[in-house]
């Protein structure tokens, strides 16, 4: 069912809880793709009831970034939903969520604000405070759902790691499951961003998984050391890519390496044909 307002969402989890059913939580912006239903087929196997939200999160995109453009979907969103065995598809509007007060001005909203040393990498160096809007809004979701589980994908790695360490930190009662990058066929990581990218743009995004499954594959053979890792990048770009950061940090709690273990993960983002695009693999 498609619901849009808080306390309707709460009513129906208040009857799960007290039948002893176990909730799943799925946060998404919509434009739902294979990537999203690896999260919502894997919540449905775990859990009795699944929460899928779809809310464009005006509070994490900075300034000149895509929020008015972003696909909306929410009909074909809350088809797929349904169909793969979701019970409540929670799409609130702004107001909904933040109120009249994020309608004035940011200024007078609460934040939630994670850790400087989380934050001030990869691409939070870029994109300055978008990770306090993702830290609020999924604040947010898990006090309105009050879920058991909450499913994350691996592709945004960062995030993720970032998440764990809020629930960690603020003693949040939800377990967070990571979940495999998904990749299209030509090995590309799904995205809802991959519909700006033309048909050429998308050949030459190839690089980023070649570069990462390359940088693997030296390390495998014996390769540790990291600046001699990033160099084997180089080859696979060109002047269609704009390199923002290839980067190797601890899979915890992103702590620069310079000698690469089965504990680090690489990082990359690249702009290719104007669409900011990453990507991540694990070493170990």
């Amino acid at each position: 069912m498609l619901l849009h307002k808080i306390e309707e969402v709460r009513k129906h989890v208040k009857e799960w809880k007290k039948q002893g059913l176990s909730v799943g939580l799925v946060p998404t912006m919509g434009a739902l793709h294979d990537g999203h239903l690896s999260l919502i087929e894997k919540a449905v196997e775990k859990c009795d009831k699944v929460v899928v939200s779809v809310f464009v999160n005006p509070i994490q995109f900075c300034p000149g970034e895509d929020f008015d453009k972003y696909p909306r979907t929410l009909e074909q969103d809350t088809k797929l939903c349904e169909d793969n065995g979701v019970s409540i598809v929670f799409a609130p509007n702004t107001t909904e969520m933040y109120g009249e007060v994020q309608m004035r001005s940011n200024d007078f909203l609460t934040y939630v604000i994670p850790p400087f040393f989380y934050v001030n990498k990869l691409c939070g160096k870029s994109r300055i405070g978008h990770f306090d809007g993702v830290c609020t809004v999924v604040n947010k979701l898990f006090n309105i759902v009050q879920p058991d589980y909450a499913f994350f994908g691996e592709k945004d790695a960062q995030q993720l790691i970032i998440i764990k360490k809020m629930v960690d930190d603020l003693n949040i009662p939800v377990k967070i499951i990571p979940c495999p990058i998904v990749r299209e066929d030509s090995g590309l990581a799904m995205s809802s961003r991959n519909k700006y990218l033309s048909d050429e743009d998308k050949i030459h995004a190839l690089a980023l998984n070649k570069i990462l499954k390359n940088i693997k594959s030296c390390y495998q053979k014996g390769i540790n050391d990291v600046d001699a890792l990033k160099e084997t990048a180089y080859e696979f770009l060109d002047e269609h890519h704009d390199l923002e950061y290839l980067e190797f940090l601890n899979s915890d709690n992103l702590d620069e390496v310079t000698k690469a273990d089965n504990n680090t993960r690489v990082f990359i983002a690249c702009k290719v044909g104007g669409v900011r695009l990453i990507d991540n693999i694990y070493l170990g």
